[in-house]
């Protein structure tokens, strides 16, 4: 029988992952609705979402260089203090990084300002992306800050805070997208360069409220956190006081090669948008490379980025939850959850990214049925999403155990790779943006075997086959065949439209049902869950377990 203490540290565990988890899908979600406005609003659609996203990664781009990986640096600092009782080596951290990453931030927003004209020009070969760009800028400077804030709260273990300001985020996000669009579209009679440029300032907005709400939240929490941590003080180890430039080293140390892998993961993105319309050019008119290039930044990213969301809350959770167990000296822990964050995420990746293959057209026509080509497209690049999502859990874990370097490394060899077959396959009229897609598998199927080797070697850890592969692939191949044969049953009698839908639950329902009957997770992971040991004792009596 597992020990309360025990089980109290996993219900820990796993409420942060589900708070997480639950804050990603719904930010996902309402990514998905302004995406859906803007693909299927008159006047804008695939071309608008080629000029708004281009500019969008050159952003991303300068954030990941300026913020990025600070709030798994922060929050690895800051836990590895806490465990100590170290409080007072706690405010430094907070405080050095906040001075700190404000000048960085500061930085990046007057580079993005002033090379709009050149970046959209020289760089994306798509003028229309330059008021995109400036209207993006303020943003590096208040992500800067909010990255520091997260960091700090996630170290204490307060995932909900977290996940509250970015569910903000994106909540204003989305109306206030829908609401400068809109305004722009009246008033500028539909002009596609302006919507976009509407779009991304509704962004910059939305940053601005969040860093407003983390800041006032602060404000509100530190005492009651320093209290906190002044307690563990009376058992921690003694404070020594550190120069500033030995905390920003020792920030730099650990954020650098966190920033790097998040540098190289946007620079991934940004390779697409420098790329993909050169290359469709070299057989197709401007008009029409930019609006294939906006089917897959519009429509089929945005879909296989969002079984993402359900997984990384393991990639963030991992970061302390393990720092902490190996400053404490339990490894035997930290490699447990290691195995159960790794199985959950096969759990979750395969069934989304064979059933986004099943559903492709569904799905599309669906969504977006003012646009709704892409499906050759979605089916090829949702072939991404389960290496993608195994990657996250597994660099989380490295990131943990002090190889922060590995996740940048591993990526960086699958871009490169990614590079080379974007060149080369894109200009081709057989593959055109198929080539792209193509490129993506490559690159994340090297990060994902870099890293998975590491992490193996690292931890010592054993991986049994059947219960890693053989039985989840067999899970996802019954939910498939039931799932698409109910559509195929339905769609003779009622609308394809709620046949799909039908479908698609049932399968979620099937899915879990033979998960279930396999027993893929043991007694242990079952107990991992909040109100673990009612859902084995309701198995057990089920007949699906045994005591």
């Amino acid at each position: 029988m597992i020990s309360r203490k025990r089980e109290s540290k996993k219900e820990t565990f796993m409420q942060s992952i589900l708070v997480l988890m639950a804050s990603q899908v719904m930010i996902k979600l309402l990514g998905l609705l302004y995406k859906l406005y803007l693909t299927n609003k008159e006047g804008f659609g695939d071309t608008g979402n080629a000029i708004y996203n281009s500019g969008y990664q050159i952003y991303a781009l300068l954030l990941a260089i300026s913020s990025i990986g600070v709030p798994n640096a922060i929050s690895k600092l800051i836990s590895e203090r806490l465990a100590k009782g170290d409080s007072k080596g706690v405010k430094r951290v907070f405080r050095v990084a906040i001075a700190f990453f404000s000048v960085v931030g500061l930085v990046g927003s007057l580079l993005l300002f002033l090379g709009a004209n050149y970046i959209a020009n020289v760089w994306l070969q798509i003028p229309e992306a330059e008021l995109t760009l400036v209207a993006l800028s303020p943003s590096i400077f208040f992500v800067s800050i909010i990255s520091v804030i997260r960091g700090y709260f996630n170290g204490h273990q307060r995932m909900k805070i977290t996940a509250n300001s970015q569910t903000l985020e994106q909540v204003a996000k989305t109306v206030l997208t829908i609401i400068v669009v809109e305004l722009v579209s009246s008033i500028a009679m539909k002009n596609v360069v302006l919507m976009a440029a509407g779009a991304n300032l509704a962004t910059t907005l939305s940053v601005l409220l969040s860093f407003l709400y983390l800041y006032r939240f602060y404000n509100f929490k530190k005492k009651d956190l320093r209290k906190e941590t002044e307690k563990e003080e009376l058992v921690g180890e003694s404070y020594t006081k550190k120069s500033t430039k030995q905390i920003i080293k020792a920030i730099l140390t650990i954020s650098i090669p966190m920033s790097i892998s998040s540098l190289v993961s946007t620079i991934n993105k940004t390779i697409d948008s420098v790329t993909a319309v050169r290359g469709l050019k070299v057989f197709l008119t401007d008009e029409i490379a930019k609006f294939q290039y906006g089917i897959y930044t519009g429509k089929v990213d945005t879909l296989v980025g969002l079984p993402l969301s359900f997984n990384i809350a393991f990639a963030t959770v991992l970061v302390p939850s393990i720092s902490k167990l190996l400053a404490k000296g339990e490894k035997k822990d930290a490699v447990d959850i290691t195995k159960f964050s790794l199985l959950s995420t096969i759990l979750i990746g395969l069934p989304c990214t064979f059933g986004m293959i099943v559903f492709a057209k569904e799905i599309l026509n669906l969504l977006f049925p003012n646009a709704p080509e892409g499906t050759l497209l979605l089916q090829i690049t949702s072939l991404t999403i389960i290496f993608m999502m195994m990657a996250q859990t597994i660099n989380g874990v490295l990131q943990g155990i002090g190889k922060s370097q590995v996740p940048a490394i591993a990526l960086g060899c699958g871009v490169f790779v990614k590079l080379i077959l974007n060149i080369v396959l894109i200009p081709i009229p057989s593959i055109g943006i198929n080539g792209l897609a193509i490129a993506s598998i490559v690159c994340h199927v090297i990060s994902f075997t870099i890293g998975f080797i590491v992490l193996k070697n690292s931890l010592r850890i054993k991986f049994s086959f059947t219960d890693f592969v053989l039985k989840p692939a067999m899970a996802t191949l019954i939910m498939c065949v039931a799932s698409y044969g109910l559509y195929l049953l339905l769609s003779g009698f009622i609308s394809w439209k709620i046949a799909t839908v039908v479908a698609i639950l049932f399968a979620v329902i099937i899915y879990a049902f033979v998960v279930a009957i396999m027993k893929i997770f043991t007694k242990e992971d079952i107990y991992r869950l909040p109100k673990g040991e009612k859902i084995f004792k309701f198995l057990v009596k089920s007949g699906v377990y045994s005591e």
